[in-house]
């Protein structure tokens, strides 16, 4: 991990001697702001506030949902093709990512830099003795470094497998060295760990009277758990958790028309579970610069292809303000993905919505036989886009159909490829880079392990297959 521990070292270098301890005096009371944890000093309220401002910050990041991560789940689904010329970013829409590609090399520095920031928080700041650092925001703090730390192990073990699990403030080049991988299946189960350990600290949803929308909350615990069980296959879990959701609560809602949740310069709408804060000054998306034209100040590096905008722009889906409008043209040709459109780039990057909330509810109870419920979801989603409703007949339909709805309904979210690699799907639709005529090898569903990461700790092995 000594990668990520410089990185780390160098962020801290660069901003700390310019960071004023009144930038995290409204902590509490606006979105996460730009900031970085010291990790020598969680002494107090106020330095613990800082700390864990730096670890959204690091989530935040261009690194991780920034750009960097958000783009695997794009450019190696089918819905983005890569403009450019840079072939280590075709590697991805081609299925044959080697190990020295330098965008899973940042995604894996930029997910350990926010791990390490959670981990200065959960071990120092239950420590911390002061007045004004109360038992209800200690453990808030707390609460919310677990479930940030879940988020980015989860993500992890989705694009690597198997990963490291490290607990403890990495404080030296070295200190965390030598820790061998963890299974997939054990890093999913130190998420869950780390969402049951938040989940009680978090205020009682009960007893809050506003919904924060850019920092965790027991709300946000049910969402990524409800992925979470989607992921482990535990489809009774994953209905239960999804459910917690969907429903009655009228702060979290399907917003219609389609395009409601993002359009106008919207932000944390009754859509939104958890989308991550950008000012646009001192907190850029980079998402905007990727997906804009150059006339609209961007450099438009991917773009929707020419499957998903026949797909967008053709009935049933072309209806007003539905999800066509995730796209638009410079001409009949060219076409760009206009979900991120703010100037400057403040637009939200989503980490969960609603809208998600209800789709794994109907592939849960679709996969219990439950079809009726199944579809009832699934048409929930569909009536708020202008659709009809599904005419699946069985629950491996009504699987296809859940499938299909979630590729347009987040064409340009990172999830398309996600969604095929835990179903196995990906080794249907995609072809093998090195053999055209043979499906896809089931060992590219998930990414090589960083070259940077094995040539300085001979614990870590390769992926087999790379």
């Amino acid at each position: 991990m000594s990668t990520a521990y410089l990185k780390t070292v160098a962020l801290f270098a660069s901003i700390a001697l310019a960071f004023s301890v009144s930038a995290c005096e409204d902590f509490l009371d606006v979105a996460p702001r730009e900031s970085v944890a010291d990790d020598q000093t969680i002494t107090d309220q106020k330095s613990a506030a800082t700390a864990l401002n730096g670890v959204y910050s690091a989530l935040a990041s261009g690194g991780y949902y920034g750009t960097s991560f958000q783009s695997i789940g794009y450019l190696t689904g089918d819905n983005v093709k890569w403009t450019g010329t840079q072939s280590q970013v075709q590697e991805f829409i081609n299925h044959n990512v080697r190990a020295d590609n330098s965008t899973i090399s940042t995604v894996w520095s930029s997910i350990y830099v926010t791990i390490n920031r959670a981990n200065h928080v959960i071990s120092k700041v239950p420590g911390v003795t002061d007045p004004l650092l109360t038992e209800a925001l200690r453990n808030q703090y707390v609460g919310e470094a677990y479930f940030l730390r879940a988020l980015a192990y989860f993500d992890l073990a989705r694009t690597f497998g198997g990963v490291p699990i490290i607990t403890a403030p990495t404080l030296t080049a070295t200190s965390n060295q030598g820790i061998a991988r963890a299974t997939q299946a054990e890093t999913y189960a130190h998420a869950l760990r780390d969402l049951e350990a938040a989940e009680p600290l978090l205020p009682n949803p009960a007893t809050v009277t506003t919904n924060d929308r850019y920092r965790a909350t027991q709300k946000t615990v049910w969402a990524l758990k409800a992925r979470l069980y989607l992921y482990q296959q535990n489809w009774a879990q994953a209905e239960d958790y999804a459910s917690r959701l969907v429903g009655d609560d009228a702060n979290y809602q399907l917003v219609a028309p389609f395009n409601a949740w993002f359009a106008g310069n919207v932000r944390g709408s009754r859509e939104s579970v958890f989308e991550v804060f950008y000012n646009g000054t001192t907190e850029v998306n980079g998402h905007r610069g990727q997906w804009q034209p150059t006339a609209n100040g961007g450099t438009r590096q991917w773009a929707p292809n020419d499957a998903l905008v026949g797909l967008l722009n053709t009935a049933p889906n072309n209806t007003p303000n539905g999800r066509s409008t995730l796209i638009a043209a410079l001409n009949s040709t060219t076409w760009y993905g206009n979900l991120y459109y703010r100037s400057p780039a403040s637009d939200p990057s989503y980490i969960f919505r609603i809208a998600e909330l209800y789709l794994i509810r109907a592939e849960a109870r679709a996969q219990q036989g439950k079809l009726t419920e199944a579809l009832a979801d699934l048409n929930a989603v569909r009536a708020r886009a202008g659709l009809e409703a599904s005419t699946a007949a069985t629950p491996e339909e009504a699987l296809l159909a859940v499938e299909d709805e979630r590729r347009l309904e987040f064409a340009l979210e990172p999830h398309r490829w996600f969604d095929l690699a835990r179903t196995g799907r990906a080794t249907t639709l995609f072809k093998d880079p090195l053999d055209p005529n043979a499906p896809l090898p089931g060992f590219r569903l998930v990414l090589p392990i960083p070259i940077s990461q094995l040539q300085v700790d001979a614990a870590l092995k390769q992926n087999e297959g790379y």
